[in-house]
């Protein structure tokens, strides 16, 4: 089953990094949601996914794929990050809530079965200025002075806020711009940011304007992924079990428009560089 779904995709065959991966209550409920650690883990390895980051609400299922023993049969590496959500409610308040902070602190010391957290995050930012708010600073100084990589969900001028917090003020913080800016910043925003930011990367699930009708790369992207071909990764985003649903699709999608690139570009973005951030072989 494997190789007939990558045959079918483009040229590139390679293996895949999924470094924006949810395993949220709905998808699994304790083993009894419609996509159980089973499901979940046939259709990373059909589709050729060889590690992920593993981010969930609540982090329980993190955990679960980081401990289930499908997951090592698999062969799938799971990255686990701390995510900043116990419930739904999170999503609005928690860069102000200081029981947010002391959660993070206590799944820090917990760890998980597959090793110690490597990241905080997915987070969202629904207005700027809340980079800002009290425990938001205090998490991206904690991710920094942890070497802790920062997965964000924010528009271009967070980015700006969330870096100016950092102790480094962006010259060291790790931060992974989910989407690449879900809000379409232009592509010449984009340089500019990864020019200010040297360890800035953007992972471009729903990134608008990324493709063109044909499923290929639009050329200003193109141009901008060959410009810097480093500082970019692919992730399903399964927020919802529609995503699961999709899972098959989705990848896809990556290899259909990464067989347009040059071989050696199309595999550092599939896996390289979430590989080598993670020191994942």
């Amino acid at each position: 089953m494997a190789s007939s779904v990558i045959a079918q995709a483009a040229d590139y065959t390679g293996p895949l990094f999924d470094t924006h991966l949810h395993y949220n209550q709905e998808a699994w409920d304790g083993n009894t949601g419609p996509f159980p650690p089973t499901e979940a883990l046939a259709r990373m390895q059909r589709n050729g996914v060889k590690a992920i980051v593993a981010n969930s609400r609540p982090n329980a299922g993190t955990q679960t794929l980081a401990a289930a023993r499908e997951t090592r049969e698999a062969g799938v590496t799971v990255v686990p990050f701390v995510r900043l959500y116990r419930n739904r409610d999170d999503y609005t308040s928690w860069f102000r809530d200081e029981t947010i902070y002391e959660m993070v602190h206590a799944e820090l010391a917990r760890g998980t079965a597959s090793g110690p957290y490597r990241g905080i995050g997915e987070f969202h930012l629904y207005e700027s200025a809340n980079a800002n708010g009290p425990v938001a600073k205090k998490l991206i100084v904690l991710a920094e002075q942890k070497q802790l990589a920062v997965l964000a969900h924010v528009d271009d001028v967070a980015i700006d806020l969330l870096m100016a917090n950092a102790p480094s003020k962006g010259r060291a913080l790790r931060l992974i711009w989910a989407h690449t800016g879900i809000g379409g910043a232009p592509v010449a925003r984009v340089r500019a940011l990864l020019e200010r930011y040297p360890l800035l990367m953007g992972e471009l699930s729903y990134r608008p304007g990324l493709t063109c009708a044909d499923g290929k790369l639009c050329p200003e992207w193109r141009e901008l992924i060959l410009q810097y071909p480093e500082r970019f990764l692919v992730g399903s985003d399964t927020w919802v079990n529609q995503r699961w649903s999709s899972y098959d699709e989705l990848m896809q999608g990556y290899r259909a428009w990464l067989g347009d690139l040059p071989p050696a570009v199309a595999r550092r973005i599939a896996w390289d560089n979430a590989a080598d951030l993670f020191g994942v072989k």
